[in-house]
C-alpha cells in the first residue's frame, strides 16, 4: 500500500454520495483480483484471474470512502459467484435475531417484502416464515429459478427492481451487502424511491459493511476490487436523506462490522449532515500508516513459519482470506513473499466452495475433516 496527498479535481472525481468534488485520494494497493468470491475449478484458472486496482478517496464533504479506480464493467456476477456466510452458526444466530427483528418492528405479518440483491434467498424466506409473508426477490445474477420457495410464499425474479414492479406494493424493502457493489448509489436509492411513490409507510432496511471497522479497527483485510463504497455513518445518512428517503435508525450490527440503516420515503430530499461541515478525517490520515505496519507483521510472521518449515491454514475462504493471501503470496511468486509459501489450505465450512481454488492465490479449499489427515 502506498499514500498520497493528491486532491482530485472536482471534474474527475465527485463523491458518488454527496456530490461534493473536495475528494482526497489517501491509499492505494496496487494489484488484486478483481473478484474475490467467484468459484475457480483449477488453481491456473485462480492465478490467471483478472487483477485491478484500488486507489482509495476519501470525501471531504460527507466522509465517503470509495474507489476512483473502480470500473464497472469488470464485475460479474453470476451462477459461479459464492458468498453465503448462512453455512456459519454465527451469521446464522445474526441473520435470525435480525429478521425476528424486523418481524417485531415493523410488525411484519401477512405483508409483502420484497428484498434487492437477495441470492439464493434465503434471508427472504426466513421473514417470511417468521410472519406468514409473501416475499419477492430481486438478483440480476441469480436466474428465476435459483431458490425454491420452502414453505414460504417467496418468488426470486432474476432481474433489476424498477418501475415496472410497482404494483407489488411492499411494506418492507431490504438490501443487504449489494449498495456497496453500486457505482452510483445514488441512481440506485432514487429508482427504489421512485418505484415506492406515495408509499410513505413502506420501511427500509439497508446493510453494508462498516468502513468505521476498516479504518478504525483496522479491518485491513476487507479492502477489495468488488466494494466501490466504504459507507460511515454519516455517508449512509447523507445519502438516503439526500436520495428522498426519512433516516429512522443507524446502528453498528455483527461485531461492529455492519452498518444497518432503516428508513421511510419522505417528501423530498432532506437536509444531510454533510450540511454541518467538513466530516473528520483523523482515522483516514493514520490508516496507509496502519496498513503497512500490520502487513509487515504479518510477513514476519508467515517468513518465520516458512524458515521453520511450519505448515499453516487459514480459516474461511471468503474475501477476508482472499484478501489476505494475495497481499503476502501473490499469482508471480515474486516480492513480498521470498520464501516458500507456508499456508498449505484454506479450510471453509461452505460445502460449495469445496475442492476449488481461491482467486489470485490460487490455494485450494477444504473442508474442516481435511485437517485430521493433514494437520497444521
Amino acid at each position: 500500500m502506498t499514500a498520497t496527498g493528491q486532491e482530485r479535481t472536482p471534474s474527475a472525481n465527485r463523491c458518488p454520495v454527496c456530490g461534493g468534488g473536495a475528494v482526497h485520494g489517501f491509499a492505494q494497493v496496487p494489484d488484486v483480483p478483481v473478484h474475490c468470491h467467484l468459484l475457480m475449478r483449477t488453481r491456473e484458472a485462480a492465478r490467471a484471474a483478472p487483477r485491478g486496482r484500488i486507489d482509495l478517496g476519501f470525501c471531504r464533504g460527507c466522509g465517503h470512502v470509495f474507489n476512483l479506480a473502480f470500473d464497472p464493467a469488470r464485475m460479474r456476477y453470476d451462477e459461479d459467484y459464492e458468498n453465503a456466510l448462512d453455512f456459519s452458526p454465527h451469521f446464522q444466530g445474526y441473520a435470525a435475531s435480525l429478521a425476528q427483528r424486523l418481524v417485531d418492528r415493523y410488525d411484519l405479518h401477512g405483508k409483502t417484502v420484497i428484498e434487492l440483491g437477495c441470492g439464493d434467498g434465503a434471508f427472504l424466506r426466513r421473514i417470511c416464515r417468521l410472519g406468514d409473508n409473501r416475499g419477492v426477490g430481486f438478483d440480476p445474477g441469480r436466474p428465476p429459478d435459483a431458490a425454491a420457495a420452502e414453505g414460504a410464499p417467496v418468488t426470486i425474479l432474476g432481474e433489476t427492481y424498477s418501475r415496472k414492479h410497482a404494483g407489488l406494493r411492499p411494506d418492507l424493502v431490504c438490501c443487504r451487502h449489494v449498495l456497496e457493489h453500486v457505482p452510483d448509489p445514488r441512481a440506485f436509492l432514487a429508482e427504489v424511491r421512485a418505484v415506492l411513490g406515495g408509499r410513505s409507510g413502506t420501511a427500509l432496511y439497508f446493510e453494508v459493511p462498516n468502513g468505521a471497522f476498516t479504518w478504525r479497527d483496522n479491518g485491513i483485510w476487507d479492502l477489495i476490487y468488488e466494494h466501490f463504497s466504504y459507507f460511515s455513518a454519516r455517508s449512509l445518512d447523507t445519502l438516503f436523506r439526500a436520495s428522498g428517503f426519512d433516516v429512522v435508525d443507524i446502528h453498528e450490527a455483527y461485531d461492529g462490522q455492519f452498518l444497518g440503516i432503516e428508513a421511510r420515503p419522505g417528501d423530498g430530499p432532506g437536509e444531510t449532515p454533510a450540511a454541518h461541515g467538513p466530516a473528520p478525517d483523523a482515522p483516514i490520515k493514520a490508516f496507509a500508516q496502519t496498513y503497512r505496519e500490520k502487513c509487515d507483521t504479518w510477513r514476519k510472521t508467515l517468513n518465520g513459519l516458512a524458515e521453520r518449515g511450519e505448515r499453516a491454514v487459514v480459516w474461511g475462504a471468503g474475501s477476508k482470506a482472499v484478501s489476505f493471501l494475495n497481499i503476502f503470496f501473490p499469482p508471480d511468486d515474486g516480492p513480498p513473499a521470498p520464501l516458500p509459501c507456508p499456508v498449505a489450505h484454506v479450510v471453509d465450512i461452505n460445502p460449495r466452495k469445496h475442492g476449488f481454488y481461491t482467486t489470485g492465490s490460487g490455494h485450494r479449499i477444504v473442508a474442516p475433516e481435511h485437517l485430521r489427515q493433514a494437520p497444521p
